[in-house]
């Protein structure tokens, strides 16, 4: 019972990183800002780093069990 945590965590941050990269990756290739107000290049670089960082986060979750 001592991994519970651990899976869920995981699961949740792999679960918001992949869908934060979809999200932005169809944005982009929409041409749609990413974020209102701010430098569309800017935004889909910190929109695709938080992805990422989520992802690699909750591997990082999973290596733990």
């Amino acid at each position: 019972m001592e991994s519970a945590p651990a899976i869920f965590a995981g699961t949740v941050f792999a679960l918001f990183g992949a869908a934060l990269l979809l999200w932005t990756g169809a944005r982009v290739a929409h041409r749609e800002p990413v974020a209102q107000g701010v430098s569309p290049v800017a935004s889909a670089t910190l929109a695709a780093l938080a992805g990422s960082g989520a992802l690699v986060l909750g591997v990082w979750c999973f290596t733990r069990l």
